[in-house]
């Protein structure tokens, strides 16, 4: 297998080519980001960038109330991928994790984040962030990795994950609100299978 350009565009190939130049001569995951950020808000402006397909409800995913996960492009040996998530109109994501540093940031739509942290054993709501087209942030575990994103627009919100593992193909975790017990997450691709 080979690097899997499922968006075979030169606009994906170039984007995928920069980042990859970036991390390989990056001290650290925090300057990769850095570096990546003019780049990323590039993408996200792009408003020719990204097809209709890509930013399609998922009625059929695994992860409920129209929300999935289309895969862009994702590496060989599964330390890159480039995906879009959409999220329907009153719809939201479970709490969960990435286990993997990157760049998220907003294509279409608007989105409330909330931000939590473990402590103790549960988790604490740390941070709310609301979200338009073009914001972005940062992730990179353990800060700012345990999420949920619910989309505040009358149109779906799309946003773009740039990523340092398979996202959809690794388990992960989602959480409790309550009790913040944790339990295995795969969210999976609408358009792609992984593999077992």
């Amino acid at each position: 297998m080979s690097d899997e350009f499922v968006l075979d565009t030169n606009a994906t190939h170039a984007f995928v080519a920069d980042v990859r130049a970036t991390i390989a001569t990056a001290a650290s995951p925090a300057d990769a980001c850095d570096a990546l950020r003019p780049r990323f808000a590039e993408l996200l402006a792009d408003r020719e960038w990204l097809p209709a397909a890509y930013q399609a409800d998922a009625p059929e995913s695994g992860m409920g109330g129209g929300i999935g996960q289309w895969l862009l492009y994702r590496a060989e040996d599964g330390s890159l991928s480039l995906f879009s998530l959409v999220v329907p109109p009153g719809s939201e994501t479970p709490i969960h994790d990435h286990l993997a540093w990157g760049l998220v940031g907003l294509y279409r739509g608007t989105q409330d984040e909330e931000i939590f942290a473990q402590r103790d054993g549960a988790l604490e709501l740390v941070e709310r962030r609301a979200l338009a087209p073009g914001d972005f942030y940062v992730l990179i575990p353990p800060r700012d990795d345990i999420h949920r994103v619910r989309t505040t627009s009358a149109e779906t919100s799309v946003s773009i994950h740039l990523l340092t593992n398979d996202t959809g193909c690794v388990w992960r975790h989602a959480f409790d609100a309550e009790s913040g017990e944790a339990r295995p997450f795969r969210s999976g691709y609408v358009n792609v299978d992984c593999e077992e």
